[in-house]
């Protein structure tokens, strides 16, 4: 028997003879009340002694939990996204002896996770998640809630464009600085997939698909009536002509109607960061744009639970055949089908968006997912050791492969690779020939924070779905929209 069980064993005994002492004491018979306070002493006595050896020190627990290094990450669209990440993470606690405790959890509930954790001040150490750029990461640095991350990404500035750099270059307002906080993970920006085979259904091909504003949409709305002459005669189901998402709840709302005010070149902020709501034909542009996206659900060329859609249901439109097109913000669509060749190569494809309406070429905008480290983690050691190893151009360049392209480099060393200009890929390469040769700009959170709150907030959502919906006029809700803006702009502090 071991001297600790047999310790262990002597106090119980030892508790068992002081409760039986107590108890003697008691006169027989005299007074039952005096009998049952010896006995509730006596449980008590024991209770205690036996509750005191199971219990593990509370700075051990403290230990064990502080250990490990606890990422929340965007969920994957595919698998090989996920098995991407755990791959990556593995070869890395194999490197350094340390350990993750890694947790995934879809786009529609990071960031308000995020948010929760930090009220109860138990964030994890490192989060990222593809919206947090646009929506959460700019408030958080203002509010000098994240570490500063220069020291990981000054040694290789010179490895991003500046363009990634402004991303990621925030102002504290605490600190009274701008700095990097955000470490750089990959890129997105706005292309159309369509099917091939719906456009042979009525006689038509990629080549027939104008690059002129208002008859590439036309083009669009008249597959769906030549569709639906022969699904009356078939009795197939009704197939949409676009997928556009009209809810306040996905993001991906306010992220292709932002690109549709810069077709139209409204520009909300001026250089310096201010709002140039004061200029008439900044709030005209807007009514003229909110009433051209409008139409396409109120002439019924869009699914009509488009304004219910989350993130995701666009995608599994187009994947279900219950549109013919729909823009999305990554290559997650061709992602999902990359594994049926006939599909990805033949069948589905990807495009750029028309010409502006006044004819000149498009101006994408781009996000950058990046990955932060919250200034209250007591990891900042290793955290920072881990993000040293995820930027390494071989690192995240085979990770962003192996996680099926849905997302763009963002290092300079990894467009080299063929694997993003391979032709034989129609829908990567399509999508990086825009970032390499096309006119980009990020989102206005880089010229001020505050408009982070106006995607968080989905104004352009709200504004989108009151027309359609609550069947307001586009002026009434373009006027509520910049009334909630400069709100927003006014509160930001």
């Amino acid at each position: 028997m071991s001297r600790k069980k047999a310790s262990q064993i002597t106090q119980v005994l030892k508790s068992q003879q002081r409760a039986k002492e107590a108890f003697s004491v008691v006169p027989r018979l005299t007074n039952r009340g005096y009998a049952l306070i010896a006995l509730i002493l006596c449980l008590i006595i024991v209770a205690c002694t036996n509750t005191y050896q199971s219990s593990p020190s509370p700075l051990n627990k403290l230990s064990s939990e502080t250990t490990d290094l606890r990422i929340w990450w965007d969920k994957g669209s595919n698998l090989e996204e996920d098995e991407a990440l755990k791959l990556l993470i593995s070869n890395w606690e194999k490197a350094s002896g340390k350990k993750v405790k890694l947790t995934f959890y879809t786009n529609d509930e990071l960031s308000e996770k995020t948010n929760r954790a930090l009220q109860a001040h138990n964030q994890p150490d490192i989060v990222m998640s593809s919206s947090a750029e646009r929506e959460l990461i700019p408030h958080l640095a203002w509010d000098g809630k994240l570490a500063d991350i220069s020291d990981v990404l000054e040694p290789i500035k010179s490895l991003y464009s500046e363009s990634v750099l402004e991303a990621v270059h925030f102002y504290n307002n605490v600190a009274k600085n701008r700095s990097y906080y955000a470490v750089p993970i990959n890129q997105l920006t706005i292309h159309i997939h369509y099917w091939h085979d719906l456009l042979k259904q009525v006689g038509r091909s990629q080549i027939d698909i104008p690059k002129d504003w208002d008859a590439f949409w036309k083009f669009w709305k008249q597959v769906q009536d030549d569709l639906q002459v022969q699904s009356k005669q078939n009795q197939n189901p009704k197939i949409y002509g676009l997928g556009f998402p009209y809810s306040v709840a996905s993001a991906d709302t306010y992220y292709i109607f932002e690109q549709i005010l810069e077709a139209y070149n409204v520009q909300i902020l001026d250089f310096k960061g201010q709002l140039r709501f004061d200029d008439p034909n900044v709030r005209g542009s807007i009514v003229k744009s909110l009433d051209w996206y409008a139409k396409f659900y109120q002439q019924n060329y869009v699914p009509p639970d488009a304004v219910n859609w989350l993130n995701p249901d666009n995608n599994r439109s187009l994947l279900n055949h219950a549109v013919v097109m729909t823009p999305n913000t990554t290559l997650s669509i061709p992602a999902a089908v990359r594994q049926n060749p006939e599909i990805y190569r033949h069948q589905l494809g990807t495009i750029p968006f028309p010409n502006k309406p006044n004819g000149q070429p498009m101006r994408y905008l781009v996000a950058v997912n990046a990955a932060i480290l919250f200034a209250e983690s007591d990891n900042q050691k290793t955290a920072k050791e881990f993000f040293r190893y995820l930027v390494q151009p071989s690192t995240i360049g085979n990770y962003i492969k192996a996680a099926g392209g849905r997302y763009l480099p963002v290092m300079k060393p990894n467009w080299k690779d063929p694997f993003w200009t391979n032709l034989d890929d129609p829908h990567i390469s399509t999508a990086a020939k825009t970032l390499i040769e096309g006119s980009t700009r990020p989102f206005y959170i880089v010229q001020n924070p505050a408009y982070s709150r106006v995607l968080k907030d989905n104004v352009w959502g709200k504004a989108i779905n009151q027309i359609v919906v609550d069947k307001i006029s586009p002026e009434q809700a373009a006027d509520e929209a910049i009334a909630r803006i400069k709100q927003i702009f006014d509160q930001w502090q």
